[in-house]
């Protein structure tokens, strides 16, 4: 049976033998690379080495391109003088107290391109607009950041820094030159109990019977100096448009505000001027106040506007409002001036986009009041501490300021009729909106 069996294994080794052969001539074969190809592909892995080197070149490039879009040179000098800055430097023991000097012209600021400082939208008439969302706020702010090495965040803390205004604030003293019809009132109420929360004093504007938002230069510089003379920490609260400290040569305060949807707004002021308690306080507190006429009390929103009624026709370069209806929620960082007045023009959007960039530390929206809240207590520390929590905690508790239950619903196409004329107060808000997103997205990455 050995003997049967030997041929057979010897046939298969054979086999395999062969196999082995052809496998090793392919391999032979295989293995031979010209000289002519191996130059080849050394070239290649040279050109691919460049090309590489000059990509990565053109995108650090474009990193420094968005870092100075965000920071400008004067930030950068004040963000490097001193840690994250929440908290302006006042002097120890008391306020900053000095003599009015006379009234210098103040100079004009300089038209922000595409909207002030890279973050504003262009003209909304015709204009392409540029509006980032958070996130893509978040990417750019992220940038700068990866270049200081895996993990770290000085670059989002960087942007942080120069993305609040507060260290500009020569004393501790808040100035909420507050825009009616924004949910300033709760703001307000919110600003009383803290004050009683982190011990600072809280003022507020006596009632008029006319509300004087434009000043003349005389009495801006009267209110200035009242300002300045309070006792920090104080807030002080007024309806009034922006006003420059600086430009009197006292110290300049911490400036904060809010904003709203600018055609729900204008809706709310409609409908607030018209409530019956709204007339009762007044006649309460001004007895010699004549009452309107009960047509005009009855006339609603949506008919005011398709009948072409003068209150509600919004026209664009107009100097005067209707009944004193603030249309113009701009004019109250514009500033006193008379290129301030027309309603929704280039001129007055760009000084109240440059004034809410030079000067306001933060500038909540009424629609987005959680993120407000969170920047005002990240930037604004010393008066905002537990702003949040105040805020979800007693808010339920608070008395329903200002709510009017006689105020009715309008039409979208009765809105969307209103905005064609108020576009460029709408670029303002959508402003003011994208900058709340970039102090939020600077303070979230330099938290990391």
């Amino acid at each position: 049976m050995d003997a049967g069996c030997k041929p057979q294994i010897n046939i298969q080794w054979a086999a395999m033998d062969g196999v082995f052969k052809i496998g090793r001539g392919l391999t032979a074969r295989r293995l031979y690379v010209p000289k002519r190809t191996t130059e080849l592909v050394a070239f290649l892995a040279l050109s691919t080495t460049v090309f590489l080197f000059i990509h990565t070149r053109d995108l650090h490039t474009r990193l420094r391109h968005m870092e100075g879009r965000l920071i400008n040179p004067e930030d950068e000098a004040e963000a490097r003088s001193g840690a994250l800055a929440l908290t302006p430097p006042g002097l120890p023991g008391g306020s900053t107290r000095t003599t009015p000097a006379p009234l210098r012209p103040e100079p004009d600021p300089p038209r922000p391109q595409g909207g002030g400082g890279g973050t504003g939208g262009e003209g909304a008439r015709g204009g392409r607009r540029a509006v980032f969302s958070a996130a893509d706020t978040a990417n750019e702010i992220r940038g700068p950041s990866q270049e200081s090495g895996p993990g770290s965040s000085d670059g989002a803390e960087y942007s942080a820094r120069a993305l609040n205004n507060t260290a500009r604030a020569a004393v501790d003293v808040i100035f909420f030159n507050r825009v009616p019809k924004v949910g300033s009132q709760m703001f307000m109420d919110l600003l009383h109990r803290l004050s009683v929360r982190n011990g600072f004093e809280f003022r507020r504007d006596q009632i008029h019977r006319m509300e004087t938002i434009r000043m003349r230069p005389e009495d801006e510089l009267r209110l200035a100096a009242m300002v300045a003379s309070i006792p920090p920490p104080a807030v002080y609260v007024k309806h009034v448009c922006f006003t420059n400290f600086t430009k009197f040569d006292l110290p300049e305060p911490i400036y904060v505000n809010m904003v709203r949807d600018p055609v729900e707004r204008v809706i709310s002021w409609y409908y607030y001027v018209r409530a019956p308690w709204y007339y009762v306080e007044r006649k309460h507190a001004f007895p010699e106040l004549p009452l309107p006429d009960p047509k005009w009390l009855r006339k609603d929103f949506e008919t005011c506007v398709l009948s072409g009624d003068s209150e509600c026709r919004y026209i664009e370069g107009n100097v005067r409002d209707g009944i004193g209806d603030h249309r113009r929620q701009s004019m109250f960082f514009c500033g006193h001036g008379d290129e301030c007045t027309p309603f929704n023009t280039e001129g007055a959007i760009q000084k109240a986009k440059w004034s809410v960039e030079q000067h306001y530390a933060v500038v909540g929206v009424l629609e987005d009041l959680n993120k407000t809240l969170a920047v005002l207590e990240g930037y604004v520390p010393r008066f905002f501490s537990g702003a949040q929590q105040v805020h979800s905690h007693q808010m339920s508790h608070f008395p329903q300021i200002n709510r009017n239950p006689f105020k009715p619903p309008v039409r979208e196409e009765i809105k969307d009729i209103v905005r064609r004329n108020f576009t460029r107060e709408i670029d303002f808000y959508e402003f003011c909106k994208q900058r709340l997103h970039r102090q939020y997205a600077a303070m979230k990455l330099g938290s990391r």
